[in-house]
């Protein structure tokens, strides 16, 4: 490892070792992306078990988690319900807004907030936060603007690798692990 991966390494390590809330979008993050439209107006997502096993080992350690997206789906609300995360925002037209709003809900500041996004959109809000993650397959725009660029792409484990990444950084990883290794 060059000196200037390892001080990106070390950086990403120092940002996610203070974050509390990790926020992401839906549509590109927690999904591949694509849409299947319904003929009642709502829309169908497929979601990866890793990413949501990921989450829920975040929550095992005390962390919180929430969706910021600009779409509505009553998937959305159901796979965050089934996930029990803290905050969901859907049609957020303004995600600097939902953010804020979130941030004094939670108590925390931006600083330890970490944010998952994949385009253009979910820019301003990668830019506020403390730690920002831009999934493989997120537009170039997006990964210039983050601080970590998942190997995984979007909707195939990139959350699991960026629930992971925090709770290794945190010195967490061992003691969630306690709960599955006899």
């Amino acid at each position: 490892m060059d000196s200037n991966s390892q001080t990106q390494s070390e950086n990403v390590t120092d940002r996610a070792r203070i974050i509390k809330l990790l926020l992401m979008d839906c549509d590109g993050v927690l999904t591949d992306g694509r849409l299947w439209l319904t003929s009642d107006g709502d829309e169908q997502k497929a979601f990866h078990a890793h990413d949501g096993q990921g989450i829920s080992l975040l929550h095992h350690a005390g962390f919180r988690t929430g969706i910021i997206t600009g779409r509505k789906s009553s998937a959305v609300d159901r796979r965050a319900q089934d996930l029990k995360m803290s905050y969901v925002r859907q049609y957020a037209k303004d995600k600097i807004k939902a953010l804020e709003e979130i941030l004094v809900e939670a108590g925390i500041t931006a600083k330890e907030c970490a944010y998952i996004g994949d385009d253009v959109g979910d820019i301003p809000v990668m830019q506020r936060v403390g730690f920002a993650v831009a999934v493989a397959d997120a537009v170039e725009e997006t990964k210039q603007a983050a601080h970590y660029i998942t190997a995984l792409k979007g909707g195939q484990g990139a959350v699991r690798e960026v629930c992971d990444l925090i709770l290794k950084a945190q010195g967490r990883w061992d003691e969630v692990m306690q709960r599955f290794i006899v």
